[in-house]
This record gives structure tokens, C-alpha cells and sequence, in this order.
């Protein structure tokens, strides 16, 4: 029976992958931190702070086939008004974060068949948006970490990124408040609608299971057209 981690497993995509490898009948540990866990049958949830330099995962499978890094930050200002804090707090929830749960996991991971790791971007980093300098910064740090990653790891551990537009979650719901915030960003989209937390988590599904077993250090966009159609 495979085995995942995923980080962030409580809301959100985490935990829409969570019911999708449950439903599936893997071995599931999730974490939680600010979300409260959900009470699932055959779901172990650990407490983790991605910012607590002294927590640490424990408990954990002694072979993992998979790690998924969801925990992320929205914050969307003019680059006048960004200090330099901000940016160094999206950094550390953002790429620290994931680096330190993969430094933690790794030898677990070296002992599966075929692991994989999964890791979050954003459109905004290939294609310019406004007011997004500071997740753009963060996230971009983690499209040249999947590559590097994936190509060090070669071939023993695949390692791939998605890059999604706005998804509604709880991490969205100040910037889809109303529906005429929802109906004006679907808008902008080819596609004509917001992505949803399992739009997101079935591509992740995807790239963690073998389903995926040819494809490495890639950034996947996941982001109904907004990239590339006009």
C-alpha cells in the first residue's frame, strides 16, 4: 500500500487530494496547522508549523512514496507598499518551508519504488500580473527548485510543480468575496470560471501516483487559458 504526505492536508487543494487518495485507498498522513483536522477513518493528521523552526515531522511512515507541499500566502499589494518583511515571510512559508519538509522526508522517500514530489507555483510567474511582485518572487524561487531538484534526483525521485491561477479556497476568499468579484475574475479567464480546490488536486493526484511515473521536473499551468489564449 503506497504512502503519501501531504503537507497542508486539512483545507483547501490539500485536503480535496486528501479524499481523492483516500477514496483510492492509499495510506494518507496529513498535516495541519491554523485549519482544524478532520475527523477521516484512515487518515492520520500531525500537528506542523512550517514557520516553527522547531517543529518537526514525527510519527511518519518509514517509507513515503510521495510528498505534496501546499502551504502558501496571497499577498497582493503595490510593490511601494511590499516591505521587505513580506517578502521574507512568503519566502520562508513558501520555499523554506517546502525545503525543510524535503530535507526531512528524503530518506523516506529513497526507500519507494518510484516517489514523487509534488510543489506549488503560480501563473503569475511566467506571465506578469500586477500587484504580484511578492508571491511572484516566492514562487518563482520554487520553479527553479523543481527543476534543480528534479534533475538531482534523477532518477530515483520525480519532481514536478503546478501552476495554477485563482482557485477558490479559504486562501482566495478575500479576492472572491462577493459574486461580482467571482464573476469578474472568471472573466479574465478563456475558460470563462474560477478553478476549484479538486480541479487543482486532480492534477496533483496525477503527478504524485505512477499515473505519472515519465514525467519529471516540470511546471505545469493550471490556469484556464489565462497564460497563453487571448
Amino acid at each position: 500500500m503506497k504512502q503519501y504526505l501531504i503537507i497542508g492536508g486539512s483545507s483547501g487543494i490539500g485536503a480535496a487530494l486528501v479524499q481523492q487518495l483516500k477514496a483510492s485507498g492509499y495510506d494518507i498522513t496529513a498535516t495541519y496547522n491554523k485549519s482544524e483536522k478532520n475527523d477521516n477513518a484512515g487518515i492520520k493528521y500531525i500537528h506542523y508549523d512550517v514557520q516553527d523552526p522547531n517543529t518537526q515531522l514525527t510519527d511518519l511512515p518509514e517509507v513515503l512514496d510521495g510528498v505534496v507541499y501546499c502551504p502558501g500566502r496571497i499577498h497582493l499589494k503595490p510593490f511601494h507598499r511590499i516591505s521587505t518583511s513580506d517578502f521574507a515571510e512568503d519566502y520562508e512559508v513558501q520555499v523554506l518551508g517546502a525545503i525543510d519538509v524535503i530535507q526531512q522526508v528524503l530518506p523516506r522517500l529513497k526507500k519507494s519504488y518510484d516517489p514523487s514530489i509534488v510543489l506549488f507555483s503560480t501563473v503569475a510567474v511566467q506571465t506578469g500580473f500586477t500587484f504580484h511582485s511578492a508571491v511572484s518572487a516566492s514562487k518563482g524561487a520554487i520553479e527553479g527548485l523543481t527543476r534543480a531538484l528534479a534533475a538531482e534526483f534523477a532518477p530515483k525521485i520525480r519532481v514536478n510543480a503546478i501552476a495554477p491561477s485563482i482557485t477558490q479556497t479559504s486562501l482566495t476568499d478575500r479576492l472572491l468575496s462577493t459574486e461580482d468579484k467571482i464573476e469578474a475574475n472568471a472573466k479574465r479567464h478563456p475558460l470563462n470560471k474560477i478553478g476549484t480546490a479538486g480541479d487543482v488536486a486532480n492534477l496533483a493526484y496525477f503527478l504524485l501516483t505512477d499515473k505519472s511515473s515519465w514525467m519529471t521536473g516540470q511546471v505545469i499551468k493550471l490556469d484556464g487559458g489565462i497564460s497563453t489564449l487571448k
